[in-house]
């Protein structure tokens, strides 16, 4: 994504915005300026408290991401190269799969408790199943000329996974990877709202309850830059290492 485009595109954001105020003469308290909500947002910044939270849910994002890509690839491509076994798996993970993480939250809360863990767990429920999902299916689709060839050479269950069926599935497995980086980053948000008393979600649910609606599009705007930045950061990653392993 090029700068120019970039800053072309939230310019062009900021100015219907402040369009729609002007033009629907709409009070502050109901709709904010891009002026008020910038004053919000470096009120929170020189408070510390935008740190503070960002910092937190960064941790619980991080934390969660991450577990789930372990569990996601691991568990892929064992039943990817088991298709019996995902068989017999894969009805009960479509029965699973649509279920909302947060659907799962009065359950999460009451064994987990509040704080840093219901998030996690969220997070991480958010990011599996389209991790799981694309790695099994990469994994399955790999032709079985490569894996003949690897069992002529006498390699190493370890060496297989590492030299055929990582390179060959990792264009499909990056992007289960990008759309669970999206989900988990959404979830985290809606985990924080109700297992939560710190992070972004909660700093828009405390604002809203203050009427400080300027605060919550403050909020929003880190979630968003946030998200962006995310994405930009694995597409590059999928850039390079494609190009490192020639993967077309």
């Amino acid at each position: 994504m090029k700068l120019r485009y970039m800053i072309g595109s939230f310019t062009l954001l900021v100015v219907l915005w402040q369009l729609v105020v002007v033009v629907g003469n709409y009070e502050a308290a109901l709709l904010p300026s891009p002026k008020q909500v910038a004053q919000a947002l470096w009120s929170l910044f020189i408070s510390g408290l935008l740190l503070e939270h960002i910092s937190i849910s960064l941790y619980r994002f991080g934390i969660g991401y991450i577990l789930a890509v372990i569990a996601g690839i691991t568990l892929g491509i064992l039943l990817g190269r088991m298709p019996t076994v995902w068989r017999f798996v894969n009805p009960s993970v479509q029965l699973l799969r649509p279920v909302s993480p947060i659907a799962w939250s009065p359950f999460i809360v009451l064994f987990a408790g509040i704080g840093n863990l219901p998030a996690i767990i969220i997070i991480f429920i958010a990011a599996f199943f389209p991790i799981l999902l694309a790695t099994v299916t990469a994994v399955s689709k790999i032709s079985p000329v490569y894996l003949q060839i690897a069992q002529n050479f006498e390699l190493t269950p370890f060496a297989v996974v590492k030299k055929i069926i990582i390179p060959a599935s990792f264009p499909a497995i990056m992007g289960g990877l990008q759309i669970a980086l999206g989900s988990a980053w959404i979830f985290l948000v809606a985990g924080e709202m109700v297992g939560a008393q710190s992070g972004l979600g909660f700093l828009i649910i405390d604002a809203r309850n203050a009427l400080r609606l300027d605060l919550v599009f403050a909020a929003i705007i880190i979630i968003g830059l946030f998200g962006l930045l995310f994405n930009t950061i694995i597409q590059q990653i999928s850039y390079r290492v494609t190009k490192q392993w020639g993967v077309q």
